[in-house]
């Protein structure tokens, strides 16, 4: 179940990084890229990258490497310490459950919904659409 306060920061952040950007004009896709900040800690970052390739059959995200925009170092972290799971799987879908919630109804939902897909995954693992 998404819990809402860490939604609200979540799309906080996006909301700020996607205010004042115009997408590149060949922007045909975003993804969500996730990493490990710290494994023993249980802290994973988000970084939110728009592609000017998308093939929703590569699950090894290649297309996602075509990036023509980035937040570059501004990313959202979430601390999976407090709980039960705090796995990369369950950090992944704490992550994607949030950000299908924003491309639903988040502040500038049309700017992500605007192209032809959106992924999320860990940069040393496979692409999930979304």
């Amino acid at each position: 179940m998404l819990q809402m306060n860490i939604y609200e920061e979540f799309a906080h952040w996006l909301d700020d990084i996607l205010e004042n950007n115009d997408m590149p004009e060949e922007t045909k896709a975003f993804c969500f890229n996730l990493y490990e900040e710290s494994e023993e800690d249980h802290i994973y970052a988000v970084q939110l990258v728009a592609a000017c390739e998308f093939d929703p059959d590569d699950k090894e995200g290649e297309w996602a490497c075509e990036e023509v925009w980035s937040c570059e170092e501004n990313i959202f972290t979430v601390d999976t310490s407090d709980e039960d799971d705090t796995g990369r799987e369950h950090a992944q879908e704490l992550i994607k459950e949030m950000a299908e919630e924003y491309i639903s109804n988040g502040r500038y939902k049309d700017i992500l919904s605007g192209g032809r897909g959106a992924a999320i995954g860990f940069v040393d693992g496979d692409l999930e659409i979304i």
